[in-house]
């Protein structure tokens, strides 16, 4: 392997890094507080959960295709890229919020509020640290799974590790599909073992 071909691989991982951190930062921080909200207005979720299923069924490149004739979300590279990752990642980070708060015992529920415990102070202290180790579920699962399509994102020059893979493609060159897929690999399996971690430790039971 080419010092050079070992230079592009890095710097598409990190592209590939970059894609992905930031669109499921910006999936977490719409979904979770969604997700508490619709736990609090029941007759909302039918409707989200059906506008971020329907996200999650469409094709990843035909919604890349869709993004891009769209003013001020759409267009060529990386912004176009990120709000398509972003609508992936809704669904399993909102759907895992609404089940670990719904799901948290009503006898525990019932008895901080017989402690006077206010509705903002159940949520905190009570609900969201019983329901932590749903919700990172979700967040797990989501980030693996972006990390795969991210590498389509390449399709419409987002770069990433799709980039290698594409090339591969269109040469038939087995070493660059390799150079793409065995990264993006890697990455999604130090994602799903370092959040296994943390929800480990971050879960009260």
């Amino acid at each position: 392997m080419s010092s050079a071909l070992v230079r592009d691989i890095l710097d598409l991982t990190l592209e590939h890094l970059f894609l992905v951190s930031f669109s499921i930062t910006i999936a977490a921080a719409l979904a979770i507080p969604a997700g508490v909200m619709l736990t609090r207005r029941k007759f909302l979720q039918p409707w989200v959960l059906g506008f971020a299923n329907i996200m999650q069924t469409v094709p990843s490149l035909a919604l890349f295709g869709f993004l891009i004739p769209l003013p001020f979300l759409g267009g060529i590279g990386k912004h176009t890229a990120i709000v398509a990752l972003v609508l992936y990642a809704l669904l399993p980070i909102l759907r895992n919020t609404i089940i670990g708060i719904l799901n948290v015992d009503p006898a525990v529920r019932e008895s901080a509020i017989a402690m006077g415990m206010t509705g903002q102070q159940l949520l905190w202290e009570v609900e969201l640290p019983l329901a932590t180790r749903t919700i990172l579920t979700g967040l797990r699962i989501a980030t693996v799974t972006t990390i795969g399509t991210a590498t389509i994102a390449a399709a419409i020059g987002a770069g990433g590790l799709g980039v290698f893979i594409f090339r591969g493609l269109a040469s038939v060159d087995t070493t660059l599909l390799l150079a793409g897929a065995v990264p993006a690999a890697i990455i999604a399996m130090a994602a799903d073992r370092g959040l296994g971690w943390v929800e480990h430790q971050l879960s009260p039971v």
